[in-house]
C-alpha cells in the first residue's frame, strides 16, 4: 500500500508539473477507416468513411475529444485496456508521464491561430497524425506548418503504399508527400519524403546515440530494435532541411545515411517533427472490435517501440535544436546547470524557468520543485547513472541529460 501511494504521489507531481503540456491525436482524416483504429479512445463505433465523406451509419470508431474514464484517474499501474483504441497504450503511457491527451474528432478542424476553435493547434504542444487517409486542404497544410514553425511538435506517421483504407484514391504516403511538396509555403520543409513501397524489415540499425540522445537514450530507456509490418521507408534531403536526420534504418543501410530510413527527425522554425513509416509500430492490438489489430507497440521488437515512441513525444514537446550535449556547464537560455557529471549537488543559475523535474532513465520522477534564481538539487544518495533534468517555464521545456558519478 505504501509503495502504491508513493507511485500515486509521483504521478500527481508529474501531472501538476506538466499540466499545460497537451498532446492532440488527430481523427479528422479517416484514421479509423477499414482495419485502422489509430485513436486513443472511442466510446461509440458508428462511423463510415468512404470516398465521398463520412456518415454515421457504419461501425468504425468515433472518438470523442476526451478519453474515458477520465485521465486524472490513471495511476502508475493502469492497464492500456482502460481506454479503447489501438493507440490507447501510447496515450496512457503519456498520461503517466504527466501529459494531457486529447483527440481531434472527425468533425473537428485543423487550424492554427483561430481563437474561435477550442481545439486550435496553438493550445497544444504535440500533434500526432497517424496514417491520414484524407488529403489535407490548403488551409490545413498552412496550419500545420505554422504550428511547427511556432514551436509545436508534429508526429508524422505513414503506412505502406496502396493502403487506401477509405478507397478515395489517396493513401497515407501520397498524402504526406502531397503536404511536403504542395503546401504553397515551402517545398519539402522537413527534408522528408516517403518512398512508395511496402517493406517489413526488422532492424537494430540505429544511429549513434549522440545524434539525438533525448530519443535514443531518453527517459523511457534506450530503444535498440524496430520492426515494420508493411511500412514505407523514407528518403531524406538535407538540401531542403539541413537538420533532418535518420535515427533508424533498415539493416542494409548506413546508419547515418539518407535512404532506407525508418524513423527520422527534423527541426523547422522553432518546432520539431518526427516521421515514422509504419502505423503498425504504435498499434497496441486493442480497440475497435470490428477491426483486425495486433500488438506492435509493446510486443514487436522485444518491446523497443514503446520507449522510442514515448521518448519521441517528450522530445517533440521541447523546442530548438535536436541534440542535448553533455558538458561541464550547460547553458540553456538564461540558465546554467553544473557540474555535469555530478557527484553531490546539481546547481542551477536561472532567471527564466519556474520549475524543475529530475527523472531517472525509466521516466520515474525523483524530485520536482519550483526554481529560484539560484537553486540546487541534492543527488548524493542517487546511484551512479544517467538522469534527466527538465526545466520548465510557461512557454517551454528544456531537457538536460545529467551523468551521476
Amino acid at each position: 500500500m505504501k509503495g502504491k501511494m508513493i507511485l500515486m504521489l509521483g504521478l500527481l507531481a508529474s501531472v501538476s508539473w506538466q499540466a499545460q503540456l497537451k498532446v492532440l491525436f488527430d481523427a479528422t482524416k479517416a484514421e479509423s477507416a477499414g482495419n485502422a483504429d489509430w485513436v486513443i479512445d472511442a466510446d461509440v463505433h458508428n462511423l463510415n468513411f468512404n470516398a465521398t465523406g463520412v456518415t454515421t451509419s457504419g461501425s468504425e470508431s468515433n472518438p470523442q475529444r476526451f478519453p474515458t474514464p477520465a485521465q486524472n484517474t490513471i495511476t502508475a499501474t493502469t492497464p492500456e485496456t482502460y481506454w479503447q483504441g489501438a493507440l490507447s497504450n501510447w496515450g496512457i503511457d503519456l498520461v503517466k508521464q504527466g501529459y494531457i491527451v486529447e483527440t481531434l474528432p472527425y468533425n473537428g478542424s485543423i487550424t492554427y491561430g483561430n481563437s474561435s476553435n477550442i481545439q486550435d493547434l496553438s493550445n497544444y504542444k504535440v500533434f500526432v497524425i497517424d496514417e491520414p487517409n484524407i488529403k489535407f486542404t490548403d488551409s490545413e497544410k498552412t496550419a500545420l506548418l505554422n504550428f511547427v514553425a511556432n514551436g509545436g511538435g508534429l508526429f508524422i506517421i505513414s503506412d505502406h503504399n496502396q493502403s487506401d483504407r477509405n478507397n478515395d484514391g489517396w493513401d497515407s504516403p501520397n498524402i504526406w508527400n502531397d503536404f511536403f511538396t504542395n503546401n504553397g509555403v515551402v517545398a519539402n520543409p522537413f527534408g522528408v519524403s516517403f518512398d512508395l513501397n511496402s517493406v517489413s524489415p526488422s532492424t537494430s540499425n540505429f544511429a549513434p546515440i549522440s545524434m539525438n540522445p533525448a530519443i535514443l537514450a531518453g527517459p523511457q530507456g534506450t530503444p535498440t530494435q524496430m520492426k515494420y509490418s508493411s511500412g514505407a521507408t523514407m528518403t531524406l534531403n538535407k538540401n531542403s532541411n539541413p537538420s533532418v536526420q535518420g535515427l533508424v534504418f533498415t539493416s542494409s543501410a548506413s546508419n547515418t545515411g539518407s535512404t532506407n530510413v525508418m524513423f527520422a527527425t527534423a527541426t523547422y522554425g522553432n518546432g520539431r517533427i518526427c516521421a515514422l513509416g509504419d502505423s503498425s509500430v504504435p498499434d497496441d492490438g486493442t480497440g475497435d472490435p470490428n477491426d483486425t489489430l495486433y500488438n506492435g507497440y509493446s510486443s514487436d521488437a522485444n518491446g523497443n517501440h514503446r520507449p522510442l515512441l514515448v521518448n519521441a513525444v517528450i522530445w517533440l514537446a521541447g523546442s530548438g535544436s535536436s541534440n542535448l550535449n553533455v558538458q561541464n556547464v550547460i547553458k540553456e537560455k538564461n540558465a546554467e546547470v553544473y557540474p555535469n557529471p555530478v557527484t553531490d549537488y546539481i546547481y542551477i543559475k536561472n532567471n527564466t524557468f519556474s520549475t524543475y523535474r529530475l527523472m531517472d532513465e525509466t521516466g520515474k520522477t525523483l524530485s520536482s520543485e519550483s526554481l529560484q534564481e539560484n537553486s540546487s538539487i541534492n543527488v548524493k544518495n542517487l546511484p551512479a547513472g544517467i538522469y534527466y533534468l527538465l526545466l520548465q517555464s510557461d512557454k517551454e521545456v528544456k531537457s538536460i541529460k545529467v551523468m551521476k558519478k
